[in-house]
């Protein structure tokens, strides 16, 4: 209940404490305590300790080897990663969450990209978790990185190993008519063209591997060639994984050939599994950071204990800007990586064909003209939906969400208009959106920016409307002529109930009756597009397209775009389940001529600042082709 002072000799003094600090204070002090211990094992070498000087960046070269310095071993000793002598070719990294995996990534990318020239190096990174890592590569423009893929799609993942295979036999071809048997052969035999060091990069590589489908077996077959044939051509393998045990991996063939490996913390099975099954030094690691360096297959004599590098976000930025400045000396021998966010919509204004379109006048009717629908799912082009003048030239979106797929029909208008020169296509559009809609304000804008002549209509005027294309088509087929093409855009067709299907409709035989606009969409669509007239039509479910329709008249759709749908609906639209897995930013694309189904990224409505640009554009592009007529 108190203190006392023992032994104390000195009558009348009296011992008074200080008042004790008020209970905020003390949390908060307490809590700083907790922290500091908490952090006290943490041990932070600083990423300066390994990074180049200022006059020596991009100065290395990477011909016969490829080493960068990634962390301490000991007090005085960097710890490097080797790559590319002997059998020392490519590298395997594992560590539980929180080892600080992620951090030496990026310790390897930011180092080999300051030390190394992209003419030295580049990097294909492909990152599976479900986070951002390497989005700073992207974002920075990385003039190292050829591709960029975020959150990745097992797709897309697989197409980064097609295009490394790829880049393998076109080296391959390229050694042979030299006669080198590698990078350093090459170069010695006068090769010309530069070759660099390429690194793919797979941050949890395994899940490659999580369903028995193409994408896995394609992924297996690809890796263990690139692995296995990579290192005469200066191709190298870094696999990231937070554990290689389970039924779904990388074959064990596949993974011996990776005779560099680099463990963090982990527990005892995935120690034994990186390392050999007599080495169990990985299980001792204890903070983040931590690592044991093996580049003998993992065997006990080849352990080389070490402290990763600390590179923080803003330090790591820093530097990427400081590249990126460098690169920007030539901005068109560097323009930057291909970028694949899967946790995104794709952005219009990354669409290169797109602008091109709208920055040259068209002059001439294309040969066959072609709708952009997003970005791919794979290393490629936009995806595309190609109108040609033949029976079945029409394209169905099929989606519940209006903003989606409007989109698609507002830049399809964009498009169209950017490669038909003015007098030489019309548009009928035909939106069932309530006014005040922001779908509908932008469909509105896009419409008043075009050139060429549009036809709007809606439930009020629809048999007009529908009256005019019959007499258009009549008139083609009567007199076996042609005339500009003409595209009929229809938002919302589940809410044009005078265009559905009845069990019986003809058009009517009294002179004085109206023809029914159900039977003239029919003929549309049967007839229209073998003479140059298409229908684009957005529908919400498939119940609908059904009872619009009918299925004898989906089948006149040859191009047909769906979001994610009940697998039933999915295999009524497409012949295939596969929309009912898709999730919120994916949609896929089928073409029945064809038979492919193609998945990707459709477009975010653009802002309004885009829109902008592509009217004075177009209205530019329309005025020069008037002058030049």
């Amino acid at each position: 209940n108190g203190f006392e002072l023992s032994d104390w000799r000195a009558p009348g003094v009296k011992l008074i404490f200080d008042a004790p600090p008020p209970p905020d204070f003390a949390t908060d002090f307490l809590h700083q305590i907790g922290e500091s211990s908490k952090n006290s094992n943490r041990v932070e070498v600083p990423f300066e300790q390994v990074a180049p000087a200022e006059p020596d960046i991009w100065k290395e070269e990477t011909t016969e080897l490829l080493r960068v310095p990634i962390g301490r071993s000991g007090a005085t000793k960097l710890q490097y990663l080797e790559i590319g002598s002997g059998t020392r070719q490519h590298a395997l990294v594992a560590g539980k969450t929180g080892s600080g995996k992620s951090t030496l990534f990026h310790v390897i990318i930011t180092n080999l990209a300051l030390r190394c020239s992209p003419e030295q190096v580049e990097f294909y990174l492909v990152d599976f978790k479900k986070g951002v890592e390497f989005k700073c590569y992207g974002s920075r423009r990385l003039p190292h990185a050829r591709v960029v893929a975020i959150e990745s799609d097992r797709e897309f993942g697989l197409s980064v190993l097609q295009r490394v295979d790829e880049e393998l036999r076109r080296r391959g071809d390229l050694f042979r008519k030299v006669g080198a048997q590698d990078l350093a052969g090459y170069k010695r035999a006068g090769g010309t063209e530069a070759m660099p060091r390429s690194l793919l990069l797979i941050d949890e590589f395994q899940e490659f591997f999580t369903e028995e489908d193409r994408v896995s077996q394609g992924a297996a077959v690809l890796l263990d060639r690139i692995v296995r044939q990579g290192r005469a051509f200066g191709i190298h393998v870094i696999l990231g994984s937070q554990t290689l045990g389970g039924a779904y991996t990388l074959a064990r063939a596949t993974i011996g050939q990776m005779v560099i490996r680099i463990a963090l913390q982990c527990n005892e099975a995935d120690a034994y599994l990186i390392m050999d099954q007599d080495n169990p030094a990985p299980r001792l690691l204890s903070r983040p950071g931590e690592g044991i360096y093996n580049d003998a297959a993992g065997s006990n004599e080849g352990n080389s204990p070490f402290q990763a590098v600390w590179l923080s976000d803003k330090t790591r930025d820093g530097f990427l800007a400081k590249i990126r400045e460098r690169a920007d000396q030539n901005p068109n021998q560097y323009p930057g990586p291909i970028v694949f966010e899967g946790n995104a919509p794709a952005d219009v204004q990354e669409n290169i064909p797109l602008r091109l379109a709208l920055q040259q006048v068209a002059t001439q009717i294309p040969a066959q003209a072609g709708v952009w629908l997003g970005a791919p799912n794979s290393i490629k082009g936009p995806t595309e939906a190609v109108f040609r003048r033949q029976s079945g030239g029409n394209l169905l979106v099929v989606g519940q969400s209006e903003e989606r797929t409007a989109t698609i029909l507002c830049v399809a208008l964009v498009s169209l208009a950017a490669q038909f020169p003015k007098d030489t296509a019309r548009f009928v559009v035909l939106d069932s959106t309530p006014p005040g809609f922001p779908q509908r304000e932008f469909l509105q804008r896009v419409i008043q920016a075009i050139p060429h002549e549009v036809v709007q209509g809606s439930n009020t005027n629809l048999a007009e409307v529908m009256t005019g294309l019959a007499e258009e088509l009549k008139r083609r087929a009567e007199n076996e002529s042609s005339g500009p093409e003409i595209f009929v855009l229809i938002q919302g067709l589940q809410n044009f109930k005078k265009l559905r299907q009845e069990d019986e409709f003809s058009f009517s035989s009294g002179s004085g009756d109206a023809p029914n606009p159900a039977a003239i969409l029919l003929s549309l669509i049967t007839e229209g597009s073998a003479r140059g007239i298409h229908v684009v039509a957005t529908c919400d479910t498939y119940n609908n397209v059904s009872r619009c329709l009918g299925r004898k008249t989906l089948s006149e759709f040859e191009m047909r775009v769906v979001f994610q749908m009940s697998a039933g609906d999915s295999a009524s639209l497409i012949d295939s389940p596969a929309a009912a897995t898709l999730g919120m930013y994916r949609a896929l694309y089928y073409n029945d001529r064809e038979g492919s189904i193609e998945t990707f990224r459709p477009y975010a409505q653009p802002g309004g600042d885009w829109l902008e640009e592509v009217t004075k554009q177009l209205q530019a592009a329309g005025a020069g082709a008037k002058s030049g007529a």
